[in-house]
């Protein structure tokens, strides 16, 4: 896609989410090359998968028990000043990594610790963040370009940071990644300042926190579309994304190479990613994203068998592109999908739960792939989740008729249907 088919896309329209999209561009850049060094560096200390289950699992669990309550706060308070202390916090705490590990004094402990800050941080800042995008385009139905194109922004820092950080933590060591990430911040937090924000209207809510909690779940469980999406996500979140943490096993041991090839085996996947993220934000309509939540999981799920059957570099970097295909399509087809037909005074709470049937269960994941990966090997248990995967796909693909009748009402309330009729003539 050429630069000019880039700025003709719908969401660009809109100033605030042009600044958006380049502050955290170069923001997750360094946020994906942090993700990398940390594996690495965990396994170098203390070269054992279920350790780098622990760590994962700890930077995850408290989106898992807190998003819920996130989801609250971001329908009750600015989104906008929410995402910055956010970001504030984030900077700070990867810059303390960064300097522990340039002073090397770092220790598996410390990692640990801050990695339980950043999923801190994140269970607020993952609702605020999925919640501000309306906000931020101008026209409604530029809506689901907007999140289309956030995915492939993320898959695309998804494959130039690794790659990055590969190079990086061959050549100068673990600790610049960690830097560079900290000071990768200032680009969003000066992206946020610079926006010019409407006012924001406290929503009336009534109840306290818990019975608003309550609220959302009944909201979200009671509708079986909604219900359906956030069960296929929770699995594919549980299962799917265990190559995560296991990806430093394969690049070191299993396919003899080091922080370089780890590097690139991460980048292949996002750029498959990319792709799939392009792909959507080409698309014209969200009719029909049903189906591409039912094949996408199983996409996946061959990717990861195929990748834990291969002992060769090039064959493993191309089943990685189906990893990162179908991890996309799943994820940003399912945000398209609720972003549409959530109702506004609940988009906080809805997406908290999204929030946490996606990076909820990561952690969950992260620690059962560890401890399988610990017992029966890396192999095995990827062969296990692309097993899972695929089983999920066709169950959800055979519901698929009925829950189109269901939401096939809403399309027509909402005037997707009449958008869409509009856009093909």
């Amino acid at each position: 896609m050429n630069p000019k088919t880039w700025l003709q896309l719908p969401a660009f329209r809109s100033k605030n989410y042009r600044l958006f999209f380049a502050g955290q561009g170069i923001s997750l850049i360094g946020t994906w090359m942090t993700q990398l060094a940390t594996v690495w560096l965990v396994y170098r200390l203390t070269n054992s998968p279920l350790m780098l289950g622990v760590v994962g699992f700890t930077s995850q669990i408290p989106s898992f028990f807190l998003a819920p309550f996130g989801g609250v706060f971001v329908d009750r308070f600015s989104r906008y000043r929410t995402l910055i202390g956010t970001q504030i916090l984030a900077m700070f705490q990867s810059l303390a990594l960064a300097v522990l590990t340039l002073t090397g004094v770092i220790q598996i402990w410390h990692i640990i610790v801050l990695s339980l800050v950043q999923g801190f941080i994140n269970a607020l800042d993952a609702p605020a963040r999925q919640a501000f995008v309306p906000e931020l385009v101008e026209r409604r139905e530029d809506l689901a370009n907007a999140i289309a194109i956030n995915s492939t922004m993320i898959n695309g820092a998804r494959l130039i940071g690794p790659a990055i950080g590969g190079l990086l933590i061959a050549r100068v060591g673990v600790a610049y990644c960690f830097l560079i990430d900290g000071l990768s911040y200032i680009a969003v937090i000066a992206g946020l300042l610079a926006m010019t924000v409407k006012p924001w209207k406290e929503n009336k809510v009534n109840g306290n926190p818990l019975q608003q909690v309550k609220e959302g779940f009944i909201y979200a469980f009671s509708f079986p579309p909604i219900r359906a999406i956030l069960l296929l996500s929770t699995l594919v979140s549980l299962m799917g994304l265990q190559n995560t943490i296991l990806v430093p096993i394969f690049a070191e041991t299993i396919l003899k190479g080091g922080a370089e090839s780890l590097g690139f085996l991460m980048a292949a996947s996002g750029l498959g990613a990319l792709s799939g993220g392009i792909y959507l934000a080409t698309r014209k309509t969200i009719l029909g994203i049903g189906k591409l939540i039912a094949i996408a999981p199983a996409v996946l799920g061959v990717g990861l068998i195929a990748f834990a059957i291969s002992r060769y570099l090039p064959l493993s970097l191309f089943t990685m592109l189906f990893v990162g295909l179908g991890t996309i399509l799943q994820i940003a087809a399912s945000n398209t999908f609720l972003q549409t037909i959530v109702e506004d005074d609940k988009r906080g709470r809805l997406m908290s739960l999204y929030t946490m049937s996606f990076l909820g269960m990561i952690p969950v994941g992260n620690l059962l792939g560890g401890a399988l990966a610990n017992r029966i090997g890396a192999p095995n248990t990827l062969i296990i989740d692309g097993i899972a995967c695929i089983v999920g796909s066709v169950l959800f693909y055979r519901e698929l008729p009925t829950l189109r009748k269901l939401v096939m009402p809403l399309y027509e309330k909402k005037g997707v249907i009449a958008a869409a009729k509009t856009t093909r003539v």
